[in-house]
């Protein structure tokens, strides 16, 4: 079977391929001897989200600072009309 590559890099995958191999939303992806190899990887979301953060050096101290960010309180900028600024406070 032939999978055409799009100019945005992505491949569509046969439906007879992907119904012999169940259900995956991700895939492992290997170039092996020239070839691609694609290995269906089921993780559970927040296994998904704790590799990325792992892999981006972030741990809990840096989410809880991102959720404390996010709910600040919004101020308008100074001297725009309409526009919003969120304030931030630097940890030492």
């Amino acid at each position: 079977m032939l999978a055409k590559l799009t100019s945005k890099n992505q491949l569509t995958l046969p439906k007879s391929v992907t119904q012999a191999i169940g259900p995956a939303e991700y895939y492992e992806v290997q170039a092996r001897d020239g070839q691609i190899v694609l290995t269906p990887v089921r993780i559970q979301r927040g296994d998904a989200v704790r590799a990325k953060l792992a892999q981006l050096g972030l741990g809990e101290q840096d989410v809880a600072d991102a959720v404390a960010w996010a709910r600040a309180p919004v101020a308008a900028a100074p001297g725009a009309k309409g526009s919003r600024a969120r304030t931030t406070k630097r940890r030492s």
